[in-house]
């Protein structure tokens, strides 16, 4: 079972982790140049929960931290 919020929709996102090198024009350099890229994955807070589901049965599934505080999910 992938890591998908039931109710959010939330899932695991690609990105970028960019290294920079030299110091700011702010503060007196010559400004920051980029000297790596590297490929990255931002995780959702997702929390194994058993659910109670609107048909009344009774099951874990993943769902969001966000979904749970908001109280979009009757906890079983």
């Amino acid at each position: 079972m992938s890591r998908i919020c039931i109710v959010t929709g939330k899932r695991p996102q690609r990105g970028s982790r960019i290294h920079r090198k030299g110091q700011t024009k702010k503060s007196g350099g010559i400004g920051t140049h980029v000297t790596k890229v590297v490929k990255r994955t931002f995780r959702p807070n997702l929390q194994r929960i058993r659910v109670k589901l609107p048909s009344g049965q009774v099951k874990r599934v993943w769902v969001s931290a966000k979904a749970i505080k908001a109280g979009k999910v009757e906890k079983a």
